[in-house]
């Protein structure tokens, strides 16, 4: 378990981005039944916790992704994340709305895709905030290859890490990085005392199935 993902982990669980309730359920937009919600938009409002983020992110696409030109973020949430990425690396920015807009010029990209590069394909990463079963992050990076884009990788600050987000990821050819994940989580907020150690099992028990967990 990386240092890293820890660190994120108990920041998560600090500033109450992440909540966890396994006697308590949340209950999704999709109808899931859910142990743990999670909305990073809350560090945003901690520098701190902020700026350790916006720090890994970066770190992690120097890393993984070198020959970037562009960064992209994911309307509504990754568009903060993306922007703080893009201003420590100095490159350019852009972001993508989940459908174009109903008025002016329509653009559903908002900023620019111009790279320098004898195939005039800018090689983009798509920052997320979080990511579940992954679809609507695919969708924007369908949209970004459809104007042109070479994207060749996302990156986000938390997974839920469930097998079928694993496959759309592998089946649309993109390689993901995240900071942290479900599993760590669980880990430091047990070693913190925020959950008993008899609601582990629970909480597994979600991960591995969680379109049926919570039903009677």
């Amino acid at each position: 378990m990386s240092s890293v993902a820890q660190t994120v982990a108990r920041h998560l669980l600090d500033v109450q981005a992440v909540r966890l309730r396994p006697s308590d359920p949340f209950t999704w937009s999709s109808g899931w039944k859910s142990p743990i919600y999670c909305d990073n938009r809350v560090t945003l409002a901690y520098p701190q916790v902020r700026t350790y983020i916006k720090q890994a992110l970066a770190d992690a696409v120097r890393q993984e992704f070198p020959d970037v030109q562009v960064m992209a973020g994911v309307a509504t949430a990754g568009i903060p994340q993306g922007a703080l990425v893009a201003d420590v690396l100095d490159l350019p920015y852009c972001y993508v709305r989940p459908e174009p807009k109903k008025h002016g010029m329509g653009n559903q990209i908002e900023g620019r895709l111009d790279a320098d590069g004898p195939t005039g394909r800018p090689k983009v990463v798509v920052v997320e905030d979080l990511i579940s079963t992954g679809g609507s992050s695919l969708k924007v990076v369908e949209v970004l290859r459809q104007a042109g884009a070479d994207v060749i990788g996302m990156i986000a600050i938390f997974t839920y890490g469930f097998a079928v987000a694993d496959e759309n990821f592998a089946r649309a050819g993109v390689k993901l990085v995240c900071l942290s994940q479900y599993n760590t989580l669980v880990q430091e907020a047990q070693a913190l005392n925020y959950i008993p150690v008899d609601a582990l099992a629970s909480l597994a028990d979600w991960r591995t199935n969680p379109s049926e967990w919570g039903k009677k």
